[in-house]
C-alpha cells in the first residue's frame, strides 16, 4: 500500500477507534483478549481497506469487517486468537487504553447484553451508538423494518435479563 493510503488508513482508525473498542467489549472478557481483538479487527481493517469502496461511511465499513471478526473468532472453540504479519507501523497508531472503571449500570448491560445471541449485541451495539435503522440494516445484511421488529425484542429480553 502505498504512504498516501497507509496515512489515509491510520487516521480513519484512530479516529474511529472507539468502534473497535466497543465491539472488544462485547466479545471479550478480559482486558488481554480485547487488547488481541483488537489488534486482530485492526489487522483485518488493514488487508481490507484497498477493497474500501467509499459507498459507506469507513465507520459503516469498519462495524461489519470489527463484528465479523469478532463473531468468527468469538464462534472459535479455542480462545487463543492467531495474528498475522503486516506491514503496517502499528506503532503509528496512538492507542487508547479503554477505561474498564464505568459506572454499575453500564457494566449491569454489558453483562446483559452478553447473554444475547451475536447478531443481537451487533444490533445493540449499533443502537446504543444512536446509529438509524437505515444503518443498522445495512451493517447487518438485514432489512429495516426487520432491524426495529428485532431491537424492540432485544429491549424487552434486555429488561426482563436486567429485572427479573
Amino acid at each position: 500500500m502505498n504512504p498516501k493510503l497507509e496515512g489515509e488508513f491510520v487516521g480513519l482508525l484512530e479516529k474511529n477507534q472507539n468502534i473497535i473498542h466497543k465491539i472488544c467489549r462485547l466479545y471479550t472478557s478480559d482486558q488481554d483478549s480485547h487488547k488481541d481483538l483488537f489488534q486482530e479487527i485492526s489487522i483485518q481493517l488493514w488487508k481490507a481497506f484497498p477493497n474500501f469502496r467509499g459507498e459507506s461511511k469507513f465507520s459503516t465499513w469498519a462495524y461489519r469487517v470489527a463484528l465479523n471478526t469478532a463473531i468468527s473468532l468469538y464462534r472459535k472453540s479455542t480462545r487463543s486468537i492467531d495474528t498475522n504479519d503486516i506491514e503496517l507501523s502499528i506503532h503509528r497508531i496512538k492507542y487508547e487504553e479503554y477505561n474498564d472503571e464505568e459506572e454499575e449500570q453500564i457494566k449491569l448491560l454489558y453483562k446483559a447484553v452478553k447473554q444475547l445471541n451475536d447478531i443481537e449485541k451487533a444490533l445493540v451495539y449499533m443502537y446504543l451508538e444512536d446509529k438509524d435503522y437505515t444503518e443498522i440494516a445495512e451493517t447487518l445484511g438485514i432489512s429495516e423494518v426487520n432491524a426495529r421488529v428485532k431491537m424492540n425484542r432485544i429491549k424487552t429480553k434486555l429488561k426482563k435479563i436486567v429485572n427479573p
